[in-house]
């Protein structure tokens, strides 16, 4: 039934994968943009997959591993377009890209993964299982496509910082229609740009982290009074 639902009010079917495991990860999100992440059970998504839940079973153990499936994959996406030529550019420009990449990657699942971002805080066991486990490995290997180098004792507080900024560009993303993407690109180049600032002015020490607080402080009010 989950099946025929999914088929009718999902239109045509885009071609789905070979494999087993990119069957139940296309199965899921396909799902989760008709009735919703909350409402799709593993049963609903063995019978959209085509497989038993046995065959489901050995693939994946929970939602939450298929979430983690489908982050992999994406990763392994992300590293395999990696270019080793990008670390002669800045790192603003490298993370540009690697995110903008990872958000084409992840295109195909957009409905899916945004109904996914609006039932999952109401788990949140799952949602810091999810941030605490794939989410950060996603994140570390984020930096590593981008070829930026750890901060040693301080890589838990680079790798925080990549994710708030992900994922405020993925709130952006959901809401895109354009075909450019012209305002989650805006979007993460304010972020990428906040974050360098930030980062120069801890480079400089208490006094400079003061004066970007003030410069911060202005900008908000700037864009306060223009909205």
């Amino acid at each position: 039934m989950a099946a025929k639902k999914a088929a009718k009010r999902g239109g045509k079917k885009k071609a789905q994968p070979a494999d087993p495991n990119g069957l139940a990860i296309d199965a899921a999100m396909r799902l989760a943009a008709v009735q919703g992440w909350s409402d799709t059970t593993m049963a609903d998504i063995a019978d959209e997959a085509g497989l038993s839940l046995a065959e489901l079973r050995q693939l994946f153990g929970s939602k939450l591993a298929i979430l983690a499936g489908l982050g992999r994959m994406v990763d392994e996406i992300v590293l395999a377009g990696s270019d080793p030529g990008i670390a002669d550019e800045p790192v603003r420009d490298r993370l540009f890209d690697v995110i903008m990449r990872r958000l084409d990657a992840l295109a195909p699942y957009r409905e899916g993964l945004a109904a996914v971002a609006r039932d999952l805080p109401r788990d949140p066991p799952a949602m810091a299982c999810l941030a605490a486990g794939p989410l950060r490995r996603s994140l570390e290997w984020m930096l590593v496509a981008a070829r930026v180098e750890p901060w040693g004792a301080l890589e838990p507080l680079q790798v925080k910082g990549l994710g708030l900024i992900y994922l405020s560009v993925l709130r952006v993303w959901f809401g895109d229609e354009g075909e450019d993407l012209a305002h989650t690109m805006a979007a993460l180049d304010k972020a990428l740009g906040r974050a360098d600032a930030l980062v120069g002015a801890l480079r400089r020490g208490p006094r400079g982290l003061a004066g970007w607080r003030r410069r911060e402080g202005d900008g908000d009010e700037a864009e306060a009074a223009e909205a």
